[in-house]
Order: structure tokens, then sequence, then C-alpha cells
């Protein structure tokens, strides 16, 4: 049964929209050798051997999407400079909207660059702007998201808390959609989830939903305890938990928790993880499955987004085979 839904998952793929509102960012990475200490200081001298450039952030929750086969608008903030430039050639190379792509030119493009050597990631580089949009450069990205709402089949807020989804925007793209019965996935970072109220579900980490209560959560009856707690805070919105080596838990209101236990691969690296699953419970919501069916194609897809090293768009190929191996859900 569930390969039947996954097989419907990826067909009816192709014909479904998601716009992905939020912070675009720019994953770089320098990758080498190091076989000698620096004379200068005590570090490791890297001999570049690769440098490669690949959407992050809700640029790479757009490159799950179209490697899924769907279609995706991407509505963000860039600013004026190379890395703005890299991040639009890899997404209009596989094809993205890019009408909601704001530049403003007070801004720096979000970038992450990650120098490694032998495959192990020595140091992170991150040049960004956090501070919260201006009111014209918000009033833009609005305009924007209004040309594109009515020709979209769901919406993703990928919150990365670098100024794009914040509080006000949050809010008003929430109602937007909701008029015009378009599911938003939310990928948060504020612990104030009462931003996200109203989404159809919203997707934290056990570290996020820890802040989101302000206390540490271990334990399944702890994680319940804390969830019935935020649920009335977002109401009438869902919650899918993402746990790790633990899997995902989905909690509806006035429904029984359902837990999915986690896609057992060999973990290469977490990165992006979390684009991956809201990614594909976009597609799947605006293909009109269930929530239930949705959360069970994430969870496969994030075990095969762990298993590669970096940023990594999924393949259908991909979720196909890892579906043979997939565990059961329980209750």
């Amino acid at each position: 049964m569930q390969e039947m839904i996954l097989r419907r998952f990826i067909e009816a793929a192709s014909s479904v929209t998601i716009l992905v509102a939020g912070d675009a960012m720019l994953d770089a990475y320098v990758s080498g050798s190091a076989s000698r200490i620096s004379p200068e200081a005590p570090v490791p001298v890297v001999g570049v051997r690769e440098r490669r450039y690949v959407p992050g952030g809700a640029a790479n929750v757009a490159a799950n999407i179209l490697s899924l086969g769907s279609r995706v608008a991407l509505a963000g903030v860039t600013g004026v400079d190379d890395s703005a430039v890299r991040l639009r050639r890899e997404l209009e190379g596989g094809g993205a909207d890019l009408r909601a792509l704001v530049e403003d030119a007070a801004r720096v493009t979000t970038t992450k660059t990650r120098i490694t050597a032998g495959g192990q990631q020595i140091v992170r580089f991150d040049e960004e702007d956090a501070t919260p949009l201006s009111e014209a450069c918000e009033s833009a990205l609005r305009a924007r998201c209004e040309e594109v709402l009515p020709d979209i089949d769901a919406c993703v807020i990928s919150d990365y808390a670098k100024g794009v989804a914040g509080d006000s925007f949050c809010r008003w793209l929430i109602e937007a959609a909701a008029k015009l019965r378009k599911p938003v996935v939310v990928d948060p970072k504020s612990r104030l989830f009462e931003r996200y109220r109203g989404a159809t579900v919203v997707t934290p980490n056990l570290k996020e939903t820890s802040a989101a209560v302000g206390e540490p959560i271990s334990g399944a009856e702890r994680l319940e305890l804390a969830v019935s707690h935020i649920l009335p805070r977002i109401a009438p919105s869902a919650l899918l938990v993402t746990r790790g080596e633990e899997g995902m838990s989905l909690f509806e209101p006035d429904r029984t928790a359902r837990h999915l236990p986690a896609h057992r691969s060999e973990v290469a690296d977490v990165t992006g993880a979390g684009d991956t699953v809201v990614g594909v419970l976009a597609i799947a919501l605006g293909c009109g499955l269930g929530l239930a069916d949705a959360a069970s194609i994430a969870n496969i897809a994030a075990g095969v987004a762990v298993s590669h090293h970096g940023t990594w768009a999924v393949r259908s190929h991909e979720l196909l085979d890892a579906a043979t191996r997939r565990p059961e859900v329980t209750a």
C-alpha cells in the first residue's frame, strides 16, 4: 500500500507547483587535501582541488522540489553580489521561477562556505545579514508573492532566522494562502510558534520543539506533553516533529499521535534534511494526499537525504529504492 501511495506521489509530482518563501542561501564547498601545517599559525593548509556551489536554505527546498519533478517559485531576498548571481544561475538551470526573488542592495546574500579536507569539514564561513527586512523590501516581496499565489498548489515557509520570514510576513502569507485554500508547510526557527498559526503543518526538530516550550525534551512522554502545550498555540495547525535517529512524530488536533521510525540508512550528513522534509510534504499535499501519507513519504526522503554528504536534492528513484526498506509506522 505504501509503495502504491509513493508511486502516486511520484506520478503526480510533475503536475504540482510549489511556492517556497523564506531565507534563500548559497552553499559553497571548497574541498581539497591537507598534508601540512601552516608555518604562520597552527592550522592545516588546504590544497584546493574543487569549488562547487549549490542552493541552500529556502533555495535548497526549491532544488529538492525541482529534483522530484515539480515546478517551483522561490520567494526571498538576496543582495546584489556574486553570490546572488551564482544562486540565480543554479536555480534557473533547474527551471525555478524567480519572479519573487527580490534583490536588495543594502543586504548581503546569505552564503555558507564549508572548507573540507579528506572528507572532513575544517571550518565554515558565514556571510549574512539577519536583520529584519526594510518596509519597502517586505512590501516588494509581498507584491511578488501575490502574483504567484493563484498559480501554486501548496506553499512552504522556510524560516532560517535570517530576516526574511519575520512575524508579519509569516502571518500575512499564511492568511493569503488560506484564502486561496492552499496548504502551507512551515520549517520553523522562531521559538514563537504563534507566528505560524493556521499553517497546515509546522515541522520543528526536537531542539526547536524544546525551545518553543522552554525546557529540554527527552522521551516520548515528555514530547507528547510538550506538544499538548504547543498545539493550542498554533491551532488548527498540525505538528510534525523530526527526531533524528528516532524518526518523526505527527501530532494532529483531536487525533492519536503517529510515530514514524527513522528509515534505516548510513548517516553521512544531516545538512539540509529538514529542507527535504518540507519540500516533499508540500508536493504531497499539493497532490491531494493526506497529511499522514505525506509525512510517511517525507520520512523516507529524509532517510535518503542524510545518506549523502553535503546539501543534496533527493531523486524519485532514490525514494522508490528506499521504500523497500521502510520501517512500520506505530501509533
